[in-house]
């Protein structure tokens, strides 16, 4: 966020008019501002190092340098913009490649006009939550395969990874009992005023665990705990036919 006090946000799609139109919807909001878009994700990654964007939208397939690398590139050089994937589909291994790399939520291209605006602050608070269904259901589905995803079939789609076992990290041993109850609830998707009414505590309390979960599992944000839980063990699939 800049002086005035205004959210700045990167686009970074290979398609003209899919970014119009995400400009003119961002920059018809208060306390929004768009100040580069990128047509490849390399392109995305330099201008995250000029511009200094709070948030960047990213979409998973693109030309020089996909997505997916442009955010483990963008995360790994320690830039502070948080970064939602952009994709077509619900069910997509690339938007949860993008999580494991980083991505702090993931999106439909088709999302409605307030859905995104809503996402852009949420995210650029810091305290996004993985409430949505669609969100559970990614993960549910592709949390196991944490191997090399299978070759595209002759439609160019690619299949699922194939189920393999988590490891625990041994981090949470470093979790008390409640701040480890905090990270499952967290991995449900309840936000801060879910969780407190659950254990009877105050918001402020719920906040201070969240931070303290961050740091002690070296996370970005409550997303990555997210995945973290599930790609550990910690929380397990619940209806593995996903």
């Amino acid at each position: 966020m800049n002086e005035s006090g205004r959210l700045r946000v990167l686009l970074a799609d290979d398609q003209p008019l899919l970014r119009m139109g995400f400009r003119l919807i961002l920059e018809g909001e208060d306390g929004l501002e768009v100040v580069g878009e990128a047509s490849d994700g390399a392109d995305a990654v330099r201008q995250v190092g000029r511009l200094d964007p709070d948030v960047v939208l990213m979409d998973v397939r693109m030309p020089t340098l996909d997505g997916i690398e442009a955010t483990r590139a963008i995360t790994r050089s320690g830039a502070r913009a948080r970064i939602i994937i952009l994709t077509t589909f619900d069910l997509d291994e690339y938007a949860f490649a993008g999580l494991q790399a980083g991505a702090s939520a993931f999106l439909l291209k088709d999302v409605a006009p307030a859905e995104l605006v809503q996402a852009v602050r949420v995210v650029a608070s810091g305290d996004a939550v993985v409430a949505p269904r669609v969100t559970q259901r990614l993960l549910e589905t592709y949390v196991r395969g944490a191997g090399p995803a299978p070759a595209p079939d002759a439609l160019g789609t690619q299949a699922p990874p194939a189920a393999v076992p988590a490891s625990r990290d041994p981090l949470l041993e470093d979790l008390t009992p409640r701040e480890t109850e905090m990270l499952e609830a967290m991995s449900e998707g309840l936000s801060n005023a879910e969780i407190a009414h659950r254990y009877f505590l105050s918001e402020a309390t719920v906040k201070t665990h969240v931070r303290r979960i961050l740091t002690k599992l070296h996370l970005r944000d409550r997303v990555q705990a997210v995945v973290y839980a599930y790609e550990t063990g910690l929380v397990t699939p619940s209806n593995p036919d996903y």
